[in-house]
Formats: C-alpha cells, structure tokens, sequence
C-alpha cells in the first residue's frame, strides 16, 4: 500500500505539492512528510503568474483575501514586451479573449478581415485586460444576472514565492504534514525493485516512505542523482542560462502587469508587489559577464535596490522522465523553461494535479507512470515552442545575441505552427495547450509577424454586419474599463 508520501524539498514545489495532497488526502490513512533544509534555501524567483493559479487555490480552498494579504500580492492583467520586436517597441500579451468568437471561429479572423478592408488596427480595443492595463485599472468583476452584457475580467497574481511558500506551509502542517528539518546524506534503494525506501539525513534521522515526491530544485537530489534519468538540453533554442535578481523600492503607480524588456543579452522582468518590486536580467552568459549584466540591471532599476544582487545559473530544458520507480520530480528538479510568460508555478500546479489524478493507491502502474511522463513532457514541449517564437520572430540585429536567435534553426513543431499563422493568422491549439489562440495571436502580431490571410467563413457576413458587430464588443470594451478604479486604489482599499 501507499501509506507514506515523503516530499524532499520546500520552497515553492515542496508546499504546493504537499498543500494539495494534505487537501486530498487529509483524515485518510496516507502520511505526508516534507524534509528540508533552511539551510539550502530556495530559488524563489517566480512572482508572476497565470489566471489558472486561481484553480490551484480554489481547490484548496483558500481565501483570495488571505491569499493576497499574506502575500502582499498585486493583481496582473497580462505582459508588456518593450524593445522585443525592436528598440523603442513595445506590445502586450493580456488574460483573456480578444473580442467574441463568432459562428465557430476565433474574433482574430473577424479582426483580420476588418483591419483588411480600412477598420481599425488596434486589437487590443477588443481586449478588457489590455484596456484596463493602459489606463492601470483593476477590479473584480461581478457576476451578471441574466444575458451577459459586458466582457469579464481575467487576472492572474503577482506575489511573493517565499511568503507563498510560507502560507502553504502553514495551510499544510495545519492538515497533517509533517516537516523535518535536515539535509539529505545517503538515499536507500531496495536491492531487487530499485525504489526508494528511506532517506537518511546528516542529523543521522532516517525517513522511510512509499512514494517520494522530487522538489529538490536544479539538482534533482533524487530524479537524476539516483535514477540519472537525463536532461534534455534545450539551450540551443533558449540560450539565456544566468539570471542576477534585486528586489527594489516601489515607485509610482502599482502596475497591474509585469513589464519584459528586452537588452542586448536577454530581457529584464519587473513585478510590482505590493511591499516592493521584484526585478532580475535574464541573460546569456556567452554574450555578456555576470558584472555587466549586474550593472544593466542595477542601472535599469525604477527604484532603489534593497538587497545586494544574487546570480542564478541554469539549464533550460525537461528531465526526460519525471516519474521513475516510486519517485516523481515536481518544479525544477523536472524542467526548467525561463519566466518570460510566468510558467514555474503554473508548470508545478499542472504536476501536483497529474500526481492527483493517478495517484497510486496499492501499487504503481507502470502504465500511468509512462502516461505521467508523455503528459509532462508535452507541457514544457509546449511552453517551449511559445518562448521560442518572442525571440525568433524580431527585427532587431543589432547585438550577437539577438542575431544568434533571429536565424537560430527552430524545431519543426514551431515551425508548423508558423507555417499555419502566416496564412490564416492562427495556429490551431491543441485542446489542452497551455497558451490558446489569442496568447500566439498577440505575441506573434506583437512581434512584427504578419498573416496573409485569415478563416473564410469571416468573409461570410456583410461590411455592414461586421462593422457593427466589431464597434459592439469595442464599445463592451470600452464600458466595462470605465466602471474600473485604478489598481493601486483598489489595492489599498481591500488589502493594505
């Protein structure tokens, strides 16, 4: 039987994972205990997320108001790219639709067809998130009794990783999980089936489980230096391999967005908490040096630096198993795609909820461990070919970096997509991608990449119907901004 789950590693994986399996499993005969070591820390980078964390913390059944109070969260409409597509550029990748999908196809096909006959070539006047982010608005958007007039308003978070980490923590231990603290010095393997049955720790404690859960991060303590499961290694499509991060002292308005913007060597992130601003340069170190990349940063900064720099190596790529034997790797210690689109946690919660749904109850199928690794590897594929494309579609050539990845060879899965884009202006998701049609529509319009064409069933309305179905949802649009305070107040008002 599965009676014991032992969870190596905290920071952000380690309490998302062993939170949802308290949840689940809570007042059951199943036993959680994590092992981690306060003196190993965590990497703590990703503070920005997507809408679906929402789901994540609904299942728990966490309030949003203690959520963002314990957090010091803020609340995020979308990203806006400056100087991806060239210098002095910018565009915004927004939550959720453009417009209203019409007779079976997307908006961006209505939109194509009308910005081809003369219309307007602002998108993002269809778009509530996008709206709202210009004019630094935010609210919650109550639901609608009878016909829905007005578009909602999607939102993710930013927060803090390591107060996040810490009310997991607290919403864990308080439904059963046990922590201990120490460093792991030798792992027990059974002689015969090769899984693992105990850790024992410097402090000479010995921890015995029947299912071990992997967040030990980069190093992969249990994954890949037991199992040597593998990397694949995908820095070749996604160079940048160093980050340095400082947080910094707020400034003006309380964004209700992340910014990306892009330097000669990668791309800097800014995410407004409430407390402070979290800021970090993503880079590659063949085309600049820890110390340059430190002053770019430092030298880019809205506001004060309130801590010294610190620099993050990394690898960008997928573990080719996550499941082996009676071990799964969950967070870093699985794969790591960079935080350009805030997938970290995302990619964490997709994991937890895998482990969920096959979660093993007296022995493990070989069957669902193989379908647990294909599903998580077709997550980070995915994810990859989206990061790719903001950096291989770009006019800019003006530093090693950014022609290295302009004429970098790409991956025939992107390349099919793009294929597709370029003559009817989508890309045909599949049903569970994590990025749908209106994410590819916005990055690769945002990014100078231009369709030809667009689905024919547009051209079946009249210019008269489209005319005025298009002006209908921007006037929606527009409407529903209106009745939105600004961010900071709203902030302020319900949480500070």
């Amino acid at each position: 039987m599965i009676n014991r789950v032992v969870i190596l590693g905290g920071g952000t994986a380690g309490w998302m994972s062993a939170a949802a399996l308290a949840k689940s499993l809570a007042g059951g005969p199943v036993s959680i205990t994590l092992v981690e070591s306060e003196a190993i820390g965590t990497v703590g980078v990703g503070e920005a997320t997507i809408p679906p964390i929402m789901i994540y913390n609904n299942a728990l059944g966490i309030s949003e108001a203690d959520f963002v109070r314990a957090t010091k969260a803020t609340f995020k409409l979308g990203i806006e790219f400056a100087n991806w597509r060239k210098q002095g550029v910018s565009y915004f990748h927004p939550f959720g639709m453009l417009g209203s999908d019409m007779d079976g196809i997307s908006f961006m096909h209505y939109w194509l067809r009308w910005r081809k006959n003369g219309g307007a070539t602002d998108f993002l006047s269809f778009n509530a998130e996008a709206c709202a982010a210009r004019e630094n608005k935010f609210a919650w958007v109550e639901n609608e009794a009878g016909p829905k007039m007005l578009p909602d308003v999607n939102y993710a978070y930013h927060f803090d990783a390591g107060l996040y980490a810490k009310f997991l923590r607290e919403f864990a231990e308080a439904r059963g999980v046990s922590r201990i603290e120490g460093k792991v010095s030798e792992v027990t393997q059974n002689p015969h089936t090769g899984d693992i049955e105990k850790l024992l720790l410097e402090n000479g404690r010995v921890v015995e489980g029947d299912l071990f859960i992997d967040c030990s991060g980069f190093r992969g303590m249990l994954i890949e230096q037991v199992y040597q499961t593998g990397y694949e290694d995908w820095s070749h499509w996604l160079p940048v391999d160093s980050a340095v991060a400082v947080p910094s002292a707020s400034t003006g308005e309380l964004l209700p967005y992340t910014r990306s913007i892009a330097h000669d060597a990668g791309w800097q992130w800014r995410i407004p908490l409430q407390h402070r601003v979290g800021n970090g340069y993503v880079y590659c170190s063949k085309y600049t040096s820890d110390e340059q990349a430190r002053e770019v940063l430092l030298n880019n900064l809205d506001g004060e630096a309130l801590a010294e720099p610190r620099t993050l190596r990394f690898t960008t790529g997928v573990r080719k198993k996550s499941w082996v034997n009676n071990c799964i790797a969950v967070g870093l210690s699985s794969g790591f795609l960079e935080p350009l689109e805030s997938t970290s946690i995302h990619l964490i919660q997709r994991a937890v909820h895998k482990i969920l749904a096959m979660f093993p109850r007296s022995k493990i199928q070989p069957s669902l461990v193989e379908r647990f690794n294909r599903e998580m590897y077709q997550e980070y594929d995915e994810v990859k070919d989206f990061l790719i494309a903001h950096y291989a579609i770009t006019e800019r050539d003006d530093s090693p970096f950014w022609r290295y990845v302009k004429n970098m060879e790409l991956p025939a899965s992107l390349v099919e997509k793009l294929e597709v884009f370029k003559e009817r202006g989508e890309v045909l998701v599949n049903r569970y991608d994590m990025f749908r049609e209106t994410s590819w529509f916005a990055v690769l319009l945002g990014q100078g990449f231009e369709p030809e064409g667009y689905h024919p069933v547009a051209d079946a309305i009249s210019d008269e119907q489209l005319h005025m179905r298009l002006t209908h949802i921007r006037n929606a649009v527009a409407k529903r901004v209106s009745t939105l305070p600004k961010h900071g107040e709203f902030v302020r008002k319900h949480y500070m």
